[in-house]
């Protein structure tokens, strides 16, 4: 989350390469940790270049089929609080993304188009 400078009041938030580093970590602890996680990446404002002060880091994850219904993460604890900036996450099953991505919905273009992946080497 953003940080309060010692000395002054104004809040520090942190850079893009930050919040990219941080991701990158974060994605590769719980990849490494949870076998069920076939990808996670980011996009929106991030992935574009365009992100500023109070912009959230838009998160999606593919998780494999047999890992739970996607809307309850595959059991996985996903610890969205230890990202440097606010983040929201989407859940997909393997089948759902790649349903969305041939879809000609807006949300399968901009995730198709967007998406920096975070964690390599599996493609989703």
């Amino acid at each position: 989350m953003p940080v309060r400078s010692l000395s002054s009041s104004v809040l520090v938030w942190p850079t893009a390469e930050q919040v990219d580093g941080a991701a990158r970590a974060w994605a590769r602890r719980l990849s490494e940790n949870n076998s069920t996680i076939r990808a996670i990446g980011y996009f929106g404002s991030y992935a574009r270049g365009d992100w500023g002060v109070g912009s959230d880091l838009d998160l999606v994850a593919v998780i494999h089929e047999g890992a739970g219904a996607p809307r309850d993460g595959g059991g996985i604890d996903w610890d969205l609080e230890s990202l440097p900036v606010p983040a929201e996450l989407r859940i997909y099953s393997a089948h759902e993304w790649a349903e969305l991505l041939l879809s000609n919905r807006r949300t399968g273009q901009v995730l198709r188009d967007e998406t920096v992946w975070l964690t390599p080497p599996h493609s989703p």
